[in-house]
């Protein structure tokens, strides 16, 4: 076989692995977006929000409670009886219930901290639950009262 043929062979094949290699990276990385991505949040609710950005009646909502010691205190307990569950006692999605959740639960902790959750984000990420994404969140407007879920948004951020 002469020289130039054998180098085009060689980097043919190079060529060819690298394109699997990336094949491989994107399709597993595309695997995940059903699961938890960047800093454990959900793929499921960023994506819906970088398509859809959060529902109007609940964009421009800010918390009007101060993170006093009182109002932590009752978030706490409304966090340890409604969230933990699933989220996990520190916010990590690693809850007792959280095993087969399909997505599973966020990392709120981490989440509560990114710019995207404003307090209208996570006040419609707690009213509405997962009911706009498919996901087994249960939606917590007709069982919590507004300040409660404001109560359990300090709480989170203190996460």
């Amino acid at each position: 076989m002469n020289r130039n043929l054998k180098t085009g062979v060689i980097a043919a094949g190079a060529a060819s692995i690298g394109v699997l290699l990336l094949f491989a990276t994107v399709h597993g990385q595309m695997g995940m977006m059903h699961g938890r991505g960047m800093m454990g949040m959900s793929y499921v609710r960023h994506h819906y929000f970088m398509r859809h950005g959060v529902d109007r009646r609940y964009a421009s909502k800010v918390n009007p409670l101060r993170p006093t010691a009182e109002n932590l205190a009752e978030g706490k307990a409304l966090y340890d009886q409604r969230c933990a569950l699933c989220h996990g006692a520190k916010g990590l999605g690693n809850g007792p219930a959280a095993k087969g959740l399909n997505p599973p639960p966020a990392d709120i902790a981490a989440l509560a901290g990114m710019p995207m959750a404003t307090d209208g984000y996570l006040y419609w990420t707690i009213a509405e639950g997962g009911v706009p994404l498919g996901t087994p969140m249960p939606p917590f407007k007709d069982t919590l009262k507004e300040d409660q879920i404001w109560k359990i948004i300090l709480y989170i951020r203190e996460l």
